[in-house]
Order: C-alpha cells, then sequence, then structure tokens
C-alpha cells in the first residue's frame, strides 16, 4: 500500500505545478519568468516537506498521521481551486511585479499542498523500514515510485488532463484523488475523509454555478491544449462601444471585434496591417504568424476576395473560439496551420507578398524564437523581392520598457535594407505602453500615403530603426526576450 500512496502522491505534485501555471496565466502570463518563480517555490515546499516530514515520522511513525497529512494536502488542494480567483485579483492589484508577484501567489496557493505532499516520501520511507540491512533498498524505491508517479502526472496533466477538464475541474479532482490516497494509507478516521469529500464536492458545486453565471454574462473561461483563453464583452473605452474581446495573458487584449460590425477591424494595429495593402498585389500572398480571433484574415479576404491567406495559429482551440465567438467561416482561399511558427518559416514555401508577425506567448513578449536575426533571415527568403514583413510589439519610446523595442530593431536591421517603427499612440508619456509596429522592406523608398486621414497619421510617425539605437541583436543562442519585456511589464 505505500507504494501506492508514494505513487498517487508524487503524481498529485506533478498535477499541481503543471496546472498552477495555467491558473496563473491570466493573471501574469506564462513567461519564463513564471515559470521559474512557479517552479522555485514548489521545490523549495518539497525541500522543507522532506525536512518536516522526516521528522515528524520519527515522532509519530504511524499509517494514521500519514493519513491525516494526505488529507490536509487534499483540503488545500480544493481551497486553492476556489479561492485563486479572488486571491490572484487581489495580489495585481499590489503592484508586486511579475517575480514578486508569481512568488506570493505560488506561496500563497500551491506552496501549502506541495509541501504536504514532500513530507509523504520521507514519511513512508520511516513506515517502511525493516531489516537495517535493506534501509537504502527501501528509500531508494520509494523515492523511485515517487519520482515515477511525478512522470506520469506531468504527461497526464499536459497532455491530456488540461484540455478535457479544465484547471479548475483539474484541482478538484485531484483533491478527491488524494482524499482516496489518504484512505488507502490508512482506513481509520473513514467519516472525515467523507466529509472532506463532500466539502470538496459542495466547492464545485459553488464554483460550477460561479461559471455559469459569467457564462450568462458573457464571459467564457477556456483552457485548449496550449494555454488558457477569455473571452468576454465589454466596452471599448474610447468610443463607449460594445465590443468582444479575446486574451491569453494579463493586461491587454490580443484580439477584438465589434459585434454590431463584424468586418470592421476594431484594433489600431490591425487598422495599420492594411498599410501592407496598399504596397501588394490586387491579388497578394499573405502569411499570418499568429491567429487570434482571426479579424485581419477575414478583413483581407473581404478587401482582396482573389487573395491567398495562410494563418498560422499554434493552439486549435483558439481557431475554435474563433468560429464560435468571432465569425471565422470557411473560405477557399483561407489556408489555417496548426503549428508553430518557426518550424513554418523554418521550410520552404511562398513567396509571400507579405508577412505579419502578430503572435505573443504571454502578455507583451512573443516567443523568443520569432523574433532573432535566424528567424528574420528565414522571414527574408520567404518574401518576394518587393515583399513587406509587418510585426506587431509592445512596447516603449524611452526607458527600460523600451529594451525590446530597441533589440527589435536591430534585430531586424541585421537582416533587413529598410526597417522603420511606428508607434501608434501619441498621447501619454513616452514610457507608457503601446503598440509599435516595425516594417521592414529590402527595397528602401517611400511608402503609399493615401487619402485616408488615419493611415497618414500612422506613416508620419515613422521612426527610422537608428533612432533608437542600442538595442542588442536577438539570436537562437541569446534571446533574453521575456525579461526585456518583464522591465516593460513592470513599468506598465
Amino acid at each position: 500500500m505505500l507504494e501506492l500512496v508514494v505513487f498517487g502522491c508524487g503524481a498529485a505534485v506533478m498535477v499541481l505545478e503543471i496546472v498552477g501555471a495555467r491558473i496563473l496565466a491570466p493573471f501574469l502570463g506564462t513567461s519564463i519568468v513564471v515559470w521559474t518563480g512557479l517552479i522555485g517555490v514548489v521545490m523549495a515546499a518539497l525541500a522543507l516537506g522532506y525536512w518536516q516530514g522526516g521528522r515528524l515520522a520519527d515522532r509519530r511513525p504511524s499509517t494514521r498521521t500519514l493519513s491525516v497529512v494526505i488529507l490536509l494536502a487534499a483540503l488545500f488542494t480544493a481551497a486553492t481551486a476556489v479561492t485563486k480567483a479572488l486571491l490572484l485579483d487581489f495580489l495585481m492589484g499590489q503592484g508586486l511585479g511579475p517575480r514578486l508577484g508569481v512568488i506570493a501567489a505560488t506561496l500563497l496557493l500551491f506552496a501549502p499542498a506541495a509541501g504536504l505532499l514532500g513530507m509523504v516520501a520521507p514519511f513512508a520511507v520511516r513506515l517502511a523500514l525493516g531489516d537495517a540491512a535493506t534501509v537504502g533498498a527501501t528509500a531508494g524505491r520509494l523515492y523511485a515510485l515517487s519520482t515515477l508517479g511525478s512522470i506520469v502526472g506531468t504527461f497526464a496533466a499536459g497532455f491530456v488532463l488540461v484540455a478535457a477538464l479544465g484547471s479548475t475541474t483539474i484541482l478538484l479532482v485531484t483533491a478527491v484523488f488524494l482524499v482516496a490516497v489518504s484512505l488507502l494509507a490508512s482506513r481509520a478516521d473513514a467519516r472525515a475523509k467523507a466529509a472532506a469529500v463532500a466539502v470538496i464536492a459542495l466547492g464545485g458545486l459553488w464554483l460550477t454555478a460561479q461559471n455559469a453565471l459569467l457564462t450568462e454574462a458573457g464571459i467564457h473561461d477556456v483552457d485548449t491544449a496550449y494555454g488558457r483563453v477569455l473571452v468576454y464583452e465589454g466596452l471599448n473605452p474610447e468610443t463607449a462601444r460594445p465590443i468582444r474581446v479575446m486574451t491569453t495573458g494579463p493586461s491587454r487584449f490580443q484580439s477584438a471585434m465589434y459585434p454590431d460590425a463584424p468586418d470592421e477591424l476594431a484594433l489600431d494595429y490591425t487598422r495599420f496591417f492594411t498599410l501592407g495593402l496598399e504596397m501588394a498585389p490586387a491579388a497578394p500572398r499573405v502569411l499570418l504568424l499568429g491567429g487570434g480571433a482571426y479579424s485581419f484574415p477575414r478583413h483581407v479576404l473581404a478587401a482582396r476576395p482573389q487573395a491567398a491567406v495562410t494563418v498560422v495559429e499554434l493552439d486549435p482551440g483558439v481557431t475554435e473560439l474563433a468560429r464560435e465567438h468571432f465569425g471565422l467561416m470557411p473560405h477557399p482561399g483561407l489556408t489555417i496551420v496548426h503549428e508553430d511558427a518557426r518550424m513554418v518559416i523554418n521550410r520552404d514555401g511562398g513567396p509571400f507578398d507579405l508577412i505579419y508577425l502578430d503572435a505573443f506567448g504571454t502578455d507583451y513578449a512573443p516567443p523568443f524564437h520569432l523574433v532573432t536575426r535566424e528567424a528574420a533571415k528565414r522571414l527574408q527568403h520567404l518574401l518576394t523581392p518587393q515583399g513587406t514583413v509587418i510585426v506587431n510589439a509592445i512596447g516603449t519610446l524611452e526607458g527600460d520598457g523600451a529594451r525590446f523595442i530597441r533589440s527589435l530593431a536591430a534585430t531586424f536591421a541585421a537582416v533587413f535594407d529598410d526597417v522603420a517603427l511606428y508607434p501608434l499612440d501619441s498621447a501619454g508619456s513616452p514610457q507608457a505602453a503601446r503598440n509599435i509596429m516595425l516594417l521592414a522592406r529590402n527595397h528602401p523608398g517611400p511608402l503609399p500615403l493615401g487619402s485616408d486621414p488615419e493611415k497618414r497619421r500612422f506613416l508620419e510617425k515613422r521612426l527610422e530603426a537608428s533612432a533608437v539605437a542600442g538595442g542588442m541583436v536577438l539570436t537562437d543562442d541569446h534571446a533574453p526576450v521575456e525579461w526585456l519585456c518583464a522591465l516593460l511589464f513592470a513599468k506598465g
């Protein structure tokens, strides 16, 4: 029985850690900063649990005590499911920043259960000791089973549970599972364990009712195979016009649509994207890296019915949400590829008249491997001689928050002959975060101003890459994109 107990608790630890990343994502993102804080705090909790578990086992070496430890871990896991949203809302209002924020959140939400689960393996070793001559073999076997359980929990959570159940449900199921493991460790206190299951079930019913209310209010919280996505209704802060948005991280939404005019581009950066169409032939070949709500691909096909548009979107769940909530429909000119964008651009294809890079890994940070010098060379290779690359980035014009923008400009300037930046928001401090569009071509020359006042306003803000000098050239070997963007997050 001890072997099964140790295996089950090892699996639960890794399920808790992987699901923890999903729970933190809408509030803190999923950057390497978040993963580092989460893993570090959980490992510290496990280390403390190992130490305290061994001490407790020496004082009270009984299966009943071990059972109580596991039962407490189950209750803390259920408490995390019930309190996570309120607690994370509170912490994010304290201005802690991403590093302190993830440490505080992990300490409060996941460390208690992880520490208790860490107590299990040394406790089990103490209970299993018999012949002193086999102490090493006993300890090795039980710790191996714990690690094997962690491996199974990792694959089960990452490959199956997250997409099938969702984060909150997984926490509740894990809590019930731990109650069962507690009962397996000792049949004592069966009534208390049954009461714990009842409490967890009541928590699940309450959360189900809360989710139903959110859905009625037009808020959809979906765990896909690759991330956590929120779709909700709101008002455009500038026009007070109803708007539907999609977001995969904190602070900003990545896609938006006006429900009363689905084909109208709602965000400034997507309207800037239309400048590319004015530089392209009547039936352009277009590659978009990042699908989101698919607002711009739909616009291209409406404006240029003969265009051939390829959209690379890693997450099929995002595409499905675009179909359900943002009017994405099949079109003969639209090809959707569900694959990592770097893998796609590494292959020969095209040539494309326009390439748009509009992908974000978390909050302000694009996936680092899409903005390196090597990636820029691949984009250049896929372009026609007169083609254009347009990159949607978020940054500031001055201060620490401008470090990523400077590096992005330096990287593309190392590959393309003509690189310029276009900040979209003129109001506010130069250190305020805003969309900044990077436009890269192999053929320097003036851009068509046209008669549209908004497009003329966009183009009149042109900054040459040399005007934001001082950035590092990002490479596949060294591209600290998330660190550079974390500086922006701290300021923005």
